[in-house]
C-alpha cells in the first residue's frame, strides 16, 4: 500500500499522483488520513504550501483554522504554545505567518543595532511587533550555536533585557495603583527582583510555591507542639488571623525553630553588600540576606499562618513589629520588634536602639506603607549601585534601581538629577536626558544651575552626533606600532594576577592619566608606561588595561565568560576570539595576525 512508499512532497511545485494502480488517487482519500500524512515531521511550511498548491481538496485540507498548519506552527514554535488554550480554535496559518514575518523583522533589528556599534548605545523603545513572538524569536537566536553568533547574540540579549523590562514597569505601576491595603510586600519585592534580572526565571507563582513548603514545614512542627491550633486550619491564600496572643507565640517559635535551625537561613554579614542579597529569589536560593529581604519573607510567612507583623522603616536595620495589646494602639512600648537579620530575636523599643548605637524618636517606630517598604529595598540597592566600580554591571544596577525609584517617586528632584548625569556621563538617550531636566526645572528652579549646564553639553552631545566621528584605524604595520606583539582575539594570561582574558584593543604607548599610572604603580615595571597596553576582558567578568610584559599567550586557551565577548567578537574559534566587523574596521590587520600566531602555536606544538 501507499503508507510503505516514501512519499514525501517535493520542494517543488507538483501534482498528487497515485502510489499505485490498487491505491484511489491521493487527493480522494479520507481528510483525517490526508491530515495524518501532512503531519509526517518531515515536511516543512513550503512543503505544505506546495501541496496546498495543487487542487482545491488538498488546498481545503491544509486551511488555515485546520490540524495540518496547527501542526506546522507547534512543530517550529514550541515555546509559544502556553499563549494558546488547549484545543483553541485558530488560524494558525495567519499565526504562522505573522511569527515567520516578525522573527525576520526581529533579526533585521538586531543586526542594525550591531552595525552602529561604535558610534551609539541605542534603545528600542518599540519594534511594533507582538511582544510574545519577539522573544520568541530573540530566545532563539540567544540559543543557538553558543560559540557563533556572539555579536547577534549579544545585541538580542539586551533588547531582551528592554523588553522584559519595560513589561515589568506596567506591572508595577498596576500595582502601585492597587489600594493599599491589596498590596503585598511579597509581590513588590518579586517585580523589584524581576526588574534587576529581567533574563532570570522569576515568578511571583515559583517563589509562592517555596514559601507554601516553608509554610508546612512550620506546620508540621506546630502540629506536634499543638495539635488543635487555628493554623493548621488556614488554607492556602486565606487571611485569616490568629487572635490569641499565646497562640501567635506559638506560630512565632515554631516559625523561628524552622527559618532559623532547620533551614539555616542567616543574615549576610560577611558580604552585606552584595545586590543578590535584595532578590527574593536569591534570598530563597542562598538562605541569606539583608534585614529587609528577610523581613519581607518573614512577614510573609507569618501573615500565612495567621500573624499580622507590620514592617518599621527603622534607621539603618529594617524591623518588624508584633502587637502585643488590643489593636489600634500606636503606644510604641505595646510592641515586640523582630529582627529578622537577627535569627528573629524579639526586642523592646529600648533595645532597638542599641542596634544603631543612638537613640531616635517615636516615629521611627512607626508602620510603614508596602510603597515605603520598596522604596527602602529600591534605595539599598541604588547605594550599592552608586558605591560600585564604575563598570558596566555598577552602572547597569544605578540605571535599574534608578528606573524603579523613579516609578515609585516620579518627583524626586534628588535621583531624576543622578539619573539625568548617569546617562549623559554614558553618553546615552540625550533626548531624554532633557526631557527629565524640563522636568526637574518645573519641580524645583532653585536646580536651575545644574540643569543648565547639563542641558548645554547634553544639546552638544546631540549635535555631535549628527555628524559622528570615524573610528581610529590601528594599522600593524604603521612606524609606531611595531612594538606591539599581541593582536584583538588572542587569549592570554596574566603573568602576576593569573587572570585569563581576552584582547579586544591596544595602544602603543599607555594612555591613562598621570593619576591612573601613578595608583596602579606603572612606573615600577621595567618598561614603565612606554610600551604596548593592551584592553582586556577578564573572566572575572571585568575590564582591564595591561601592560605587554605582564601578558603572555595563554598554554590552553579556552572561552572567557565575560558579558561584553559579542560586542567584540563574532566567533569563538577553538582556541582564539575571531572579531565582528566593527573591530576589523578598527584593526584590520589583527586577525591575520591572530591566525599566525594560532597557526605558529599549533606547529610548536605538534614539533
Amino acid at each position: 500500500g501507499f503508507l510503505k512508499n516514501k512519499y514525501i512532497c517535493s520542494k517543488y511545485r507538483i501534482s498528487f499522483l497515485e502510489i499505485n494502480t490498487s491505491n484511489p488517487p491521493v487527493p480522494h482519500l479520507p481528510t483525517e488520513l490526508l491530515e495524518h500524512i501532512l503531519c509526517f515531521p518531515v515536511l516543512k511550511h513550503v512543503d505544505i504550501c506546495n501541496v496546498s498548491c495543487c487542487c482545491k481538496r488538498l488546498h481545503d485540507v491544509c486551511h488555515g483554522r485546520g490540524k495540518v498548519w496547527g501542526h506546522q506552527y507547534k512543530l517550529r514554535w514550541p515555546r509559544l504554545q502556553r499563549f494558546y488554550r488547549q484545543n483553541e480554535s485558530c488560524d494558525w496559518l495567519r499565526e504562522y505567518k505573522t511569527r515567520h514575518r516578525v522573527g525576520i523583522q526581529i533579526r533585521r533589528t538586531v543586526e542594525s543595532i550591531s552595525k552602529r556599534f561604535f558610534t551609539e548605545v541605542v534603545k528600542i523603545e518599540s519594534l511594533g511587533m507582538p511582544e510574545h513572538f519577539c522573544e520568541d524569536e530573540l530566545l532563539f537566536i540567544l540559543n543557538s550555536d553558543k560559540r557563533k553568533s556572539l555579536t547577534l547574540k549579544y545585541y538580542a540579549k539586551k533588547i531582551l533585557y528592554f523588553l522584559r523590562q519595560q513589561n515589568i514597569l506596567k506591572s508595577l505601576k498596576n500595582f502601585l495603583e492597587q489600594p493599599t491595603e491589596q498590596q503585598s510586600a511579597l509581590e513588590g519585592a518579586v517585580l523589584v527582583d524581576q526588574y534587576c534580572n529581567p533574563l532570570a526565571d522569576v515568578t511571583l507563582d515559583s517563589i509562592s510555591a517555596q514559601l507554601d513548603e516553608i509554610t508546612e514545614k512550620v506546620k508540621k512542627m506546630l502540629r506536634i507542639k499543638n495539635p488543635s491550633h487555628p493554623s493548621l486550619r488556614i488554607a492556602q491564600g486565606n487571611c485569616s488571623v490568629v487572635e490569641d496572643f499565646e497562640l501567635q507565640r506559638q506560630v512565632i517559635c515554631a516559625l523561628n525553630s524552622v527559618l532559623y535551625e532547620q533551614l539555616q537561613y542567616k543574615g549576610n554579614e560577611c558580604d552585606y553588600y552584595n545586590p543578590l542579597n535584595s532578590y527574593i529569589h536569591q534570598v530563597l536560593l542562598r538562605r541569606t540576606g539583608i534585614p529587609i529581604s528577610l523581613s519581607v519573607l518573614y512577614m510573609t510567612l507569618a501573615q500565612r499562618l495567621g500573624v499580622q507583623l507590620e514592617p518599621v522603616n527603622f534607621p539603618n536595620h529594617f524591623l518588624l513589629r508584633w502587637c502585643q495589646k488590643p489593636t489600634g494602639t500606636e503606644d510604641i512600648y505595646d510592641f515586640v520588634y523582630i529582627d529578622a537579620f537577627g535569627k528573629g530575636k524579639q526586642l523592646t523599643a529600648k533595645e532597638c536602639e542599641y542596634l544603631i548605637g543612638h537613640q531616635v524618636t517615636a516615629d521611627y517606630y512607626s508602620a510603614i506603607s508596602t510603597t515605603e517598604v520598596l522604596l527602602r529595598m529600591v534605595g539599598n540597592l541604588l547605594n550599592i549601585g552608586k558605591r560600585g566600580e564604575g563598570n558596566e554591571k555598577s552602572y547597569q544596577l544605578l540605571r535599574d534601581s534608578l528606573d524603579l525609584y523613579l516609578t515609585i517617586n516620579p518627583d524626586n528632584v534628588q535621583y531624576l538629577l543622578l539619573q539625568a548625569r548617569l546617562y549623559f556621563h554614558l553618553g546615552i538617550w540625550p533626548e531624554k536626558v532633557l526631557d527629565i531636566l524640563q522636568h526637574i526645572q518645573a519641580l524645583d528652579p532653585s536646580q536651575h544651575g545644574a540643569v543648565g549646564y547639563l542641558v548645554q553639553h547634553t544639546l552638544e552631545h546631540i549635535q555631535h552626533k549628527k555628524h559622528p566621528v570615524t573610528p581610529e584605524v590601528k594599522r600593524r604595520s604603521a612606524p609606531e606600532h611595531l612594538e606591539v606583539q599581541y593582536s584583538v582575539g588572542l587569549i592570554m594570561k596574566h603573568k602576576r594576577s593569573g587572570y585569563n582574558c581576552v584582547i579586544y584593543g591596544w595602544d602603543p604607548k599607555c594612555t591613562m592619566s598621570p593619576e591612573w599610572i601613578s595608583t596602579m604603580r606603572v612606573h615600577q615595571l621595567s618598561n614603565g608606561a612606554n610600551q604596548p597596553f593592551y584592553n582586556v576582558l577578564v573572566q572575572d567578568g571585568t575590564c582591564r588595561y595591561a601592560a605587554q610584559e605582564n601578558l603572555e599567550p595563554h598554554s590552553a586557551p579556552l572561552e572567557i565568560g565575560h558579558p561584553e565577548v559579542g560586542r567584540y567578537f563574532s566567533e569563538f574559534a577553538d582556541t582564539y576570539y575571531v572579531a565582528n566587523e566593527e573591530l576589523q574596521t578598527r584593526y584590520p590587520e589583527d586577525m591575520d595576525e591572530t591566525l599566525c600566531t594560532f597557526h605558529m602555536t599549533c606547529n610548536s606544538s605538534c614539533i
